[in-house]
């Protein structure tokens, strides 16, 4: 059985128009583990929401029977540590990336002044997830703290990550809810896995991305703190070195944009639902290496080590709660 799909557009996105669709959900095993596909009209998705609540892989049926990967999932042999795989889209949560404490790694301070450890990229990726929702159109998944995020994060609260599916697109909200009696502070995001290139032939140097962002920024990886970014232009060659590991900040628009050059089937990201998203969310742009065979646009609600310099750190008040919302469409 074919899990992920390989064979790449050999044209202009043929087919790639609104029509009635079908929705259909199927359990299947791989690896010694059960996940669920959907397929909604001609896109596919797959997914094992009880870990990390990752969504593997998704990808296009075009017109003239082709396949294109959009999100990227290696071949594997096993699922075993399955957060450190390179696809899908890991869920970042309650921090996004590295956390310092004083200029150690891995470690954060809360309002209390109490130290207390941080992975990298937080806990969701590598937890458990329980389903509150499974249907042909989706699904929902609640957090189950373990004995580690218990400890690096030992508040009273339900983290949900919602999936909607789209034939041509999806929506993925995280949403914080405060049970307890103090605010309630998270800085989350996505890791979103592009497969990049997508077209037989192409190079990585043959793709532009549109990020509206009035200023950049990177993290001194010694001490977490943020330095000036370099200069980039709003539209910018992926193939470009200046944009792997910065941070684009100020954003004028709530879209981000990406494809390759004068051919249709680009991939449009938005933050939210506000024409303009808060002043500190922040887009990232990273690349395993030159060749790696997928390219990374992460929209996170602020830079990394929010909890120690405040930018992009949002505090949910007892009782209320907050949402992430990021949708992802291919025109």
């Amino acid at each position: 059985m074919r899990f992920f799909a390989r064979t790449r557009q050999r044209k202009n996105l043929p087919g790639l128009r609104p029509r009635p669709y079908s929705l259909a959900m199927e359990k299947v095993s791989h690896l010694g583990q059960t996940l669920t596909r959907w397929r909604v009209g001609q896109s596919t998705f797959l997914a094992l929401p009880e870990k990390g609540a990752r969504l593997m892989n998704w990808n296009i049926t075009l017109g003239d029977g082709t396949v294109r990967d959009v999100l990227y999932w290696p071949e594997l042999k096993t699922l075993d540590d399955l957060y450190k795989v390179r696809g899908g889209n890991p869920i970042l949560f309650p921090f996004n990336a590295r956390t310092y404490d004083r200029g150690e790694i891995q470690f954060w301070r809360d309002a209390a002044g109490v130290r207390r450890p941080m992975p990298m990229h937080g806990l969701a990726r590598q937890g458990d997830f329980k389903l509150t929702r499974l249907d042909a159109g989706g699904f929902s998944a609640q957090f189950v703290p373990g004995a580690e995020a218990r400890a690096a994060y030992p508040f009273d609260y339900e983290f949900t990550v919602t999936y909607r599916f789209e034939p041509f697109g999806l929506v993925c909200e995280l949403t914080l809810r405060n049970l307890g009696r103090e605010p309630l502070p998270w800085s989350a995001g996505h890791h979103f896995y592009f497969t990049v290139p997508w077209s037989e032939g192409a190079s990585r140097g043959d793709y532009l991305i549109r990020i509206p962002a009035a200023k950049r920024a990177r993290q001194d990886f010694t001490t977490g703190q943020l330095l000036p970014g370099p200069a980039l232009h709003a539209d910018e060659n992926l193939a470009n070195p200046a944009l792997i590991d910065t941070i684009h900040l100020g954003l004028r628009s709530n879209t981000i944009v990406f494809g390759e050059k004068g051919r249709a089937g680009d991939i449009s990201l938005r933050l939210g639902h506000a024409k303009v998203p808060p002043p500190d969310a922040a887009i990232v742009t990273w690349s395993g290496s030159d060749d790696a065979p997928y390219y990374c646009v992460e929209p996170w609600m602020g830079p990394p080590n929010a909890p120690e310099h405040k930018i992009g750190l949002h505090l949910v008040p007892p009782g209320e709660t907050e949402t992430f919302s990021v949708s992802i469409a291919v025109k």
